[in-house]
């Protein structure tokens, strides 16, 4: 079964995903209900609409030229089980003309109760350009039982160099063995 929200336009906002007769789900946010610092300047980021093997379209961010990048996404845990493993990470694409990605990014994990965990990505080992990848946040983590808030992050900013060429499309969360 797949539940999914959609705005007026018929675009995908986040789909939950439920194996039927499990008690694990998954979530997909796509990139226009994330947090993407510039993406309102047309400057730097430009939006485009993605189509879906299903028909469906999404809002992609392509980054066109930011020293700063900063992309937060935040998914309320009550829609996942507790005590199962998940993984999570970034549906992304890097364009042929990217540059710009001397440095690692950071991508993180931060926990309702406050814990993070944090792993660093060079986007230059994405050999594949003009398809989309996923990056994953580490292996595997559980969430507790009290519920609250996961924050899923990319950040790069370090030595400041212009960055092009990446495109983000989503966010995933999903239990490890799917």
């Amino acid at each position: 079964m797949i539940l999914t929200q959609r705005t007026q336009r018929k675009k995908l906002k986040f789909r939950v995903f439920v194996t039927r007769g499990l008690e694990d789900h998954s979530i997909m946010l796509f990139a226009k209900d994330m947090t993407i610092i510039w993406s309102d300047n047309s400057q730097y980021w430009k939006w485009i609409s993605v189509k879906k093997p299903s028909g469906a379209t999404v809002d992609a961010a392509e980054l066109l030229d930011v020293c700063w990048l900063e992309i937060r996404a935040r998914i309320d845990t009550k829609k996942l089980s507790p005590g199962i493993p998940y993984q999570a990470g970034f549906v992304v694409m890097m364009k042929g003309h990217a540059y710009g990605w001397e440095n690692p990014v950071k991508l993180g994990l931060l926990f309702p109760n406050g814990s993070k965990k944090e792993v660093h990505f060079d986007l230059k080992e994405i050999k594949q350009r003009n398809e989309w990848v996923e990056i994953r946040i580490g292996e595997s983590f559980t969430l507790p039982k009290s519920g609250g808030e996961l924050e899923i992050s990319m950040c790069g900013s370090e030595g400041l160099y212009w960055k092009k060429g990446l495109v983000i499309k989503a966010v995933f969360i999903r239990p490890k063995n799917n």
